[in-house]
């Protein structure tokens, strides 16, 4: 059997789910979500992802962010948040031979059953839920499964990976809220949070976390890549490192070029934190400054390490396509998963090990998840 056969027999078993995918902002982005203007039925040139090449890519569950920046704040995040949400749930309406939205574990095996996308959605960063229990509790209504505690800045209630340090960690709000994610059975995300607090988080949860796009600071060392003595402690707390394929955030030449554009674009009052206004500077700074090469093998030696760190059980794939503005050579877009894998398998990977990558880790993660809110509820 050729690998290419290899891997098509296991994505048919175990398909990719994938942890975090933008498309949604970029389809408000280029048409402000008329979806008749960027139909993903047909392959595009405009984003990372269609149906088409989900299809080629071998994925079978996504997590759609539901993303707004954290320059929105109060309701003015939370409205642009309910709109992310409805972007997804039209797409799953305008696509249903396709798509189909998922809350549980076992809807994600449905959908595999028949032939569709599971649809999940991700909401990035805490200013999403603006202080409140009760919004976080509607967003789990409306089909959202993970919440990022930060995104690039602080959250009152939690300490950012990208920005000053304040509270070391999670305030006693900030425990509150990851306490009533357990209880409802929505997964804590730690991509984005300082390492206070991922580190707080975990002592906190009595249910399995997530990273939905971060990799291994230990291979490349930025901030919103995770420590190994927190990817240690994943194996007792029964969680999943989604490696992400950021040229930044797996290339160190990527990370000190970036950082350079950072240090640059600060010169012009411009915080690297703030995207709307710092990736157009990083557009017209490319032309000056070309971005070093980041490849396929560069994500490949994440993956290898967060297996090494944290066990085979722990590992879990998340591109964060459509959320940064080139990938690796080899990950261009979302077709690119089959040669991530074609690696792996030269490496040594089982086919075992390999359906535990795509997503076996990622689906006992949401029935572990399941089953902790099953038991509050009970008791």
């Amino acid at each position: 059997m050729t690998t290419a056969d290899r891997l098509a027999a296991l994505l048919e078993k175990h398909p990719v789910w994938d942890g975090h995918n933008d498309l949604p902002w970029e389809l408000r982005e280029q048409s402000f979500y008329d979806l008749s203007a960027v139909d993903i039925a047909h392959r595009l040139t405009t984003t990372h992802t269609d149906l088409p090449r989900l299809r080629d890519g071998g994925v079978g569950a996504q997590f759609w962010s539901v993303y707004v920046p954290s320059q929105l704040q109060g309701g003015a995040a939370v409205t642009a948040t309910l709109e992310q949400v409805d972007c997804v749930h039209r797409l799953v309406e305008r696509y249903p031979d396709s798509l189909r939205l998922a809350r549980t574990a076992a809807d994600v095996e449905q959908a595999w059953s028949d032939g569709r996308i599971a649809s999940l959605m991700g909401a990035e960063g805490g200013h999403s839920i603006d202080g409140s229990l009760g919004v976080l509790r509607m967003l789990h209504a409306l089909g959202v499964r993970y919440m990022t505690l930060t995104h690039n800045d602080n959250v009152p209630w939690a300490d950012s990976a990208t920005d000053e340090e304040v509270l070391g960690g999670l305030s006693p709000f900030g425990e509150d809220v990851v306490r009533e994610m357990n209880r409802i059975g929505m997964l804590v995300d730690l991509s984005h949070t300082s390492a206070g607090t991922m580190r707080h988080a975990l002592r906190v949860t009595s249910a399995p976390v997530i990273f939905s796009h971060s990799s291994a600071r230990a291979v490349c060392d930025v901030p919103r890549n995770v420590p190994d003595d927190v990817l240690g402690t994943l194996a007792a707390n029964g969680g999943v490192c989604m490696v992400t394929f950021v040229p930044q955030f797996v290339s160190s030449a990527v990370a000190e070029w970036r950082a350079e554009g950072a240090r640059a674009a600060a010169e012009e009052g411009i915080a690297n934190t703030d995207l709307g206004a710092f990736e157009p500077f990083m557009a017209r700074w490319r032309d000056e400054h070309p971005q070093p090469r980041s490849t396929l093998s560069d994500v490949v030696a994440h993956v290898e390490h967060v297996r090494e760190v944290a066990g085979v059980d722990h590992v879990g794939l998340g591109g964060d396509y459509d959320g940064t503005p080139n990938l690796p050579e080899g990950l261009e877009d979302v077709t690119g998963y089959p040669r991530l894998l074609a690696a792996l398998a030269d490496n040594g990977w089982s086919d075992a090990d390999l359906g535990k990558l795509t997503s076996g880790n990622t689906l006992r993660v949401l029935r572990d998840a399941e089953s902790v809110a099953a038991r509050t509820a009970q008791g």
